[in-house]
C-alpha cells in the first residue's frame, strides 16, 4: 500500500483571463510525488474522497481534495495495470472503469483500500491494436446503462479491422450490449444533459468541418460512415446513410432524418479545438448562475466552456460561450464533486496542451460573485431572445453599434476539416429590450439554417456599468422556429 502526504504548491502563472478569480478560485491539488497521473477519468467515492484514473492504468483515491488547506493531501494506490482508463463511476461499493479492451468493475472486497477483485462487465468491442483506439463511458443513465463511445482506428479510418469502431453503444451492467449510434470519429468524452439525453464531443477531422457537441439520438447518424459496414454484425439491422460529400449537413439531414446534425458546433480555434469532458451544472446555484447548463472539456485551450441547449423542431441546437480557462494542462475529464467543486484533469501526452503542465489534478469553485454575463440564449421566428444575469444598461442595448454579428457553416465532406464557408451578414434589424431589463429580443433578418451565428455584444453594459465577461457567443441555427 503507498500513502503519500504531499505539501500544496499553487504555481502562480500569468493569467490568459484575468477577471476570472473574482468569479471562480481555481486551485491545483497535489498530485502523487514521483507518479505521473496523465487523467483519464474522475469519479465521487464516499467520503469524501475523489477517485482518479492514469492514462497510464494506474487508479489513486484523493483524501483532502475538497479541503480548505491542501496541505495535507493524501493519495493511496488503489488499483494497476489498466489500459488507458477514459470514464469512471463509483456505485454500490465498486468503482466501475472503461478501459481499451472492457468495462471492468473493481472492488476492494478486503477494506485495505486497494482494489483485489476485477471483474470483466463487458469485452463486446474489438482492439487491433492502435493508438487511436480510445474508449470514452459515461455513468450509468436511469435505465442502468454506460454509453461508449469507440473511436475509430487510427485518426483518417483508413483501417477499420476491430469491430465496433465509430459506434456508440450502450452497456448494461448485466452485460447487454445495444447498438446505438454509427456516425463517429474521434471522441474526447461523453456525458448527459439535464433532461438524461447523451451527448458526446466529436474532434474535426474526416465528415467532421469543425469539432463540435453532438446528440447521441438511439437510432440516430452521427455524419461519419467509416464504420458503417458493422451495421453487417447486426441481423436485420437497417443501413445508415451514406451521405454525400462536399455537400452540407443540413443538406444532408433534409435528405435523411437518421443524420443528425450536431447540436453545438464548437468554431475551430476560435471556441477551442479538441472538446472533451461533457457533463452538466447539478449544483442547483451553488457553482454560480448557470444551474442545468451544460459544459464542455477542451483539451488543446486547457478551458471550460459553457451551453445552453433548446430543442426546435426535434433537434437540440443552442448557444455555446468560453467559460473557465487557465488551467495548468489540457482538460480530458472533469467532474463535479459535492459542495459544488469542479475537479479536473490534465494531460498533454499526444495531444499539446497550454498550461505548461504535462500532467495536472485541479479543481474550481465558485466565489459567490455572479459575472455579468449571457445567461441564454433562444432562436426565435424572427430572431434570438438573450437573457442576462443581472439588468442591462437600456441605451448601451438599444445602441446598435453594440453588436457585430457574422454567420457561417462548414463542409460536409469525407475528407480532414473544413474552412468556414457560406459566410454572411445578417442584419440586426431592432432590439427591444424586457421591461426588467434581463433580457433582450433581437429581430434579425438574414440568418440561415445550419449556420453558426456569432454575435458579439461588446459594447452592451449592465445596468452597473459593468461589460460583459465574455461578449463573443456563437449559436448553432438547426431549426428555425415557426
Amino acid at each position: 500500500m503507498k500513502n503519500f502526504i504531499l505539501s500544496a504548491a499553487l504555481i502562480s502563472t500569468a493569467l490568459a483571463d484575468p477577471r476570472q478569480p473574482e468569479f471562480y478560485l481555481r486551485e491545483e491539488i497535489p498530485m502523487p510525488e514521483g507518479e505521473v497521473l496523465e487523467l483519464g477519468g474522475i469519479a465521487i467515492m464516499p467520503g469524501k474522497k475523489v477517485a482518479v484514473s492514469s492514462r497510464r492504468g494506474d487508479i489513486w483515491v484523493c483524501e483532502g481534495a475538497y479541503a480548505k488547506d491542501l496541505s495535507e493531501v493524501k493519495w493511496t494506490l488503489y488499483a494497476r495495470g489498466l489500459h488507458e482508463p477514459l470514464g469512471m463511476f463509483y456505485r454500490d461499493g465498486s468503482l466501475f472503469v472503461t478501459q481499451r479492451p472492457e468495462i471492468t468493475k473493481l472492488t476492494d472486497t478486503d477494506g485495505d483500500g486497494r482494489a483485489d477483485n476485477f471483474e470483466t462487465v463487458t469485452h463486446h468491442w474489438g482492439i487491433d491494436g492502435d493508438y487511436h483506439e480510445y474508449n470514452f463511458g459515461s455513468d450509468p443513465d436511469k435505465n442502468g446503462d454506460v454509453w461508449v463511445v469507440h473511436c475509430l482506428t487510427g485518426s483518417g479510418g483508413a483501417s477499420q479491422k476491430s469491430p465496433w469502431r465509430g459506434w456508440c453503444y450502450r452497456y448494461n451492467l448485466d452485460g447487454t450490449a445495444t447498438p446505438t449510434c454509427p456516425g463517429i470519429r474521434s471522441p474526447g468524452g461523453i456525458g448527459f444533459n439535464q433532461a438524461g439525453d447523451a451527448f458526446y464531443t466529436d474532434n474535426q477531422g474526416l465528415w467532421n468541418g469543425s469539432s463540435a457537441l453532438k446528440w447521441l439520438k438511439p437510432g440516430g447518424f452521427m455524419g461519419n460512415p467509416t464504420g458503417n459496414k458493422y451495421v453487417d454484425l447486426v441481423e436485420g439491422m437497417e443501413k445508415p446513410p451514406n451521405p454525400k460529400s462536399d455537400s452540407r449537413m443540413v443538406i444532408e439531414h433534409d435528405k435523411d432524418k437518421r443524420i443528425i446534425p450536431p447540436a453545438i458546433i464548437l468554431p475551430h480555434g476560435k471556441v477551442g479545438q479538441s472538446p472533451t469532458a461533457v457533463f452538466y451544472d447539478s449544483t442547483n446555484g451553488k457553482f454560480g448562475p448557470f444551474k442545468g447548463q451544460v459544459l464542455v472539456g477542451e483539451q488543446t485551450h486547457s478551458q471550460v466552456q459553457r451551453v445552453y441547449l433548446e430543442k426546435v423542431k426535434g433537434l437540440y441546437q443552442g448557444a455555446v460561450w468560453k467559460y473557465l480557462e487557465d488551467f495548468r494542462s489540457g482538460i480530458v475529464p472533469a467532474r463535479m464533486g459535492d459542495d459544488a467543486t469542479l475537479f479536473v484533469g490534465g494531460t498533454n501526452r499526444g495531444w499539446g496542451a497550454r498550461g505548461g503542465k504535462n500532467f495536472t489534478f485541479e479543481r474550481v469553485r465558485w466565489t459567490g460573485k455572479t459575472p455579468f454575463e449571457m445567461h441564454e440564449m433562444h432562436a426565435k421566428p424572427d430572431g434570438f431572445t438573450i437573457t442576462f444575469t443581472e439588468p442591462i444598461n437600456a441605451a448601451s442595448a438599444k445602441d446598435m453599434k453594440s453588436y457585430n454579428c457574422e454567420a457561417w457553416t462548414y463542409i460536409y465532406k469525407s475528407g480532414y476539416g473544413s474552412p468556414e464557408v457560406d459566410k454572411v451578414t445578417p442584419k440586426i434589424d431592432s432590439v427591444t429590450v424586457a421591461p426588467d431589463r434581463k433580457s433582450i429580443n433581437l429581430k434579425v433578418s438574414g440568418r440561415v439554417r445550419g449556420h453558426v451565428h456569432h454575435f458579439k455584444l461588446e459594447g452592451l453594459k449592465s445596468a452597473k456599468g459593468d461589460s460583459l465577461w465574455h461578449p463573443d457567443v456563437y449559436y448553432t441555427l438547426n431549426e428555425i422556429p415557426e
